[in-house]
């Protein structure tokens, strides 16, 4: 790398860094926030689904504004946005403001996320300068929701929930001061508007999606409120695909959705962002349930599985310049179940800790590995003009995995334990999920695997389509 490209990537790595963190930073302090600004406690939920609606709703949109009016200029605003949003958060004197705050932070990270990956993959030509970019990326932003959780918990003990927002602002301060002069502008020469009915009914459709999955994990897959937000979320992403068939410059060509290295990277990304999330919030029930830990060793706990994404992230790149992105999310995805089918073995005595932290670690390897190889496949072959659509899809893909798999590995942890909050029956409960956790994994790594066969290295498949 160029002196310049090493200053763009840090740029770019130390800002997906700290949207990543912001996903989780505010997880453990919630009950502190709900008491200091008067949240009751069934609207505690709010502040993180506020966040993730705006986030997981308008980046798809954001990928595809990015490209057609600027990539640079929307990473800015969207960095500025940021901050300013996290401070109106630290700030704020009830629940209204916070909430507001939140929702603006959603909307800042939907635009800088696939912004700032598409200048990414610009900056880098396809083949291993890329790989590596990616890999790097990939491991920052994995390692980042570890880090939330840990910064967010020391944070909230030694200074105030308030500078889990706060910490935001001289870093986006910074990335807006610097990136002008160190990003180079791109975007595609489209004489076409936006395409606006796309954008409608995509956007509806991932809100509604993600709101009933959310309420969906509080209340129950039948309560009817989320069961009409999800069959109105598929209706509208249904009639999305009506729409950009018949679009003259649509948000997604439908051409793109026919590519194997599309379709399934974002496959295997979906599948490994919904476990591993999820694999988080069963490992703190089991913590804080079984064995009686506080929020603040939860966090530092979960350090274990931080540095297993970071190695996971440093490997990665190599492997997909080795291997392929094929054999990356298959030997990623088989690491990571193996890891995840250990932990059915825990038992309510402390010492199994050590299972469980060498487990998350070797799991997180194998997880940001697979997370890498999806990654790559999901924007490789895919023109310049085009990567930001390709970053958002793959984005989105990250925000829904993200929001699916909690709520389904809630409603398994449920069933099994029956309403019981025993620690016995709350452990029977994890290992039940943990189990379908795994199969998961291994099932889909093998799947998108054999779907994207034909070649060893993943650019090599990413011109086949379905």
């Amino acid at each position: 790398m160029t002196g310049r490209q090493k200053l763009v990537l840090t740029l770019l790595l130390g800002s997906q860094f700290m949207v990543a963190v912001d996903f989780s930073i505010l997880n453990v302090a919630l009950p502190v926030v709900g008491e200091g600004l008067g949240f009751s406690l069934d609207d505690l939920q709010w502040i993180a689904t506020s966040f993730a609606l705006a986030a997981a709703g308008f980046t798809l949109l954001f990928g595809r504004i990015a490209d057609l009016f600027g990539r640079k200029r929307l990473f800015i605003g969207g960095m500025a946005l940021l901050g300013v949003s996290s401070a109106l958060g630290g700030l704020a004197t009830s629940p209204e403001v916070l909430l507001t705050a939140r929702v603006l932070q959603g909307l800042a990270t939907a635009a800088v996320t696939p912004a700032g990956l598409a200048l990414l993959t610009t900056a880098f030509r396809e083949g291993p300068p890329r790989d590596r970019a990616l890999g790097l990326n990939g491991a920052l932003m994995s390692a980042g929701f570890t880090t939330g959780a840990v910064l967010g918990g020391l944070l909230t003990e030694l200074l105030s929930w308030r500078w889990a927002f706060l910490v935001n602002v001289p870093v986006a301060a910074v990335v807006v001061a610097l990136a002008p002069a160190l990003l180079t502008e791109s975007r595609i020469v489209c004489r076409h508007r936006l395409d606006l009915p796309g954008a409608v009914t995509v956007t509806g459709g991932l809100l509604a999606l993600v709101h009933g999955l959310t309420r969906a994990g509080e209340t129950g897959w039948t309560e009817p409120l989320a069961l009409g937000a999800l069959l109105a979320g598929g209706g509208l992403l249904v009639a999305f695909w009506f729409v950009e068939q018949r679009s003259p410059a649509p948000l997604v060509p439908v051409r793109i959705m026919r590519r194997r290295s599309v379709v399934w990277g974002n496959t295997a990304g979906l599948i490994a962002f919904a476990t591993e999330t999820s694999l988080v919030f069963l490992m703190t029930l089991y913590l804080q349930e079984v064995l009686g830990y506080s929020a603040l060793a939860t966090g530092l706990a979960f350090g274990v599985l931080g540095v297993g994404t970071v190695v996971g992230g440093l490997l990665g790149g190599h492997a997909v310049s080795r291997f392929g992105g094929r054999a990356t999310i298959l030997g990623g995805g088989v690491v990571q179940a193996a890891a995840t089918v250990s932990l059915v073995a825990l038992g309510t005595s402390g010492g199994w800790l050590y299972l469980l932290l060498a487990a998350t670690f070797v799991g997180g390897v194998g997880n940001m590995l697979l997370i890498v190889g999806f990654m790559v496949t999901a924007t490789s072959g895919v023109a310049d003009s085009e990567q930001g659509l390709a970053t958002g899809l793959a984005t989105m893909t990250q925000q829904v995995g993200i929001t699916l798999g909690i709520p389904v590995m809630s409603a398994i942890v449920a069933a099994r334990t029956g309403g019981h909050a025993d620690p016995r029956g709350v452990l029977s409960g994890v290992s039940a999920a943990v189990a379908v956790n795994s199969a998961l994994v291994l099932g889909v790594s093998l799947l998108a695997a054999h779907r994207l066969g034909g070649g060893a290295r993943g650019k090599s498949v990413a011109h086949s389509v379905v």
